[in-house]
């Protein structure tokens, strides 16, 4: 009998029909306006990337966790607002990866998970851009991120920032549903001078 925690890969793929939906708490209200703190984060390409001094537009779009196959998930994981659905965001990233490049963005995920979970997540996924751990949480904790905490995981909640030059123009939370959160995301920055 196989264990209703683990996941299969056909599972990740997909947005579970019956979510519940994140509320908007006002967890981020602050965000926008901020500058990006100056961390040194580890990166699925190699090396430690300071968002802070990366110039011209980003995105970058923090989640909880990605699954992983044949990995368990915390019990209850669906029911949790906001938890699930990091799989899907980062592939519909992903996705629309060339549009994105097309306007001048540089793409990144960032999750507290670790650098190994991240690079399997990378290959397995073919993501064509770097994901960040903040495994410490320095960068979510210096701009006051909403935390998820699932028995003795803390992790970042499902926000997006779009900065230009270090500061933080845009921030969209909650993200609901997850996977058409680059659509939104291209909607805004279509909308500004890229």
């Amino acid at each position: 009998m196989q264990n209703s925690n683990k996941l299969p890969t056909d599972v990740l793929l997909a947005i579970p029909p019956d979510l519940p939906v994140p509320i908007d708490d006002g967890a981020c209200a602050h965000i926008e306006g901020l500058p990006l703190p100056s961390v040194a984060l580890p990166s699925t390409d190699g090396n430690s990337i300071n968002l802070s001094q990366v110039g011209g537009w980003l995105v970058i779009f923090c989640y909880p966790m990605t699954g992983r196959p044949g990995r368990s998930v915390p019990d209850g994981w669906a029911q949790i607002p906001g938890a699930a659905g990091c799989t899907p965001q980062a592939c519909s990233f992903r996705d629309h990866f060339a549009i994105l490049q097309k306007l001048n963005v540089k793409t990144f995920g960032l999750s507290a998970q670790t650098t190994d979970d991240q690079l399997e997540a990378a290959a397995r996924l073919h993501l064509p851009f770097a994901l960040l751990s903040d495994a410490d949480l320095q960068f979510s904790q210096s701009l006051c991120l909403p935390m998820l905490h699932v028995k003795d995981l803390h992790l970042t909640k499902r926000v997006t920032l779009i900065t230009k030059d270090g500061i933080i123009k845009k921030c969209i939370y909650p993200v609901f549903p997850s996977d058409k959160n680059v659509e939104v995301v291209i909607g805004w920055l279509s909308a500004h001078d890229t």
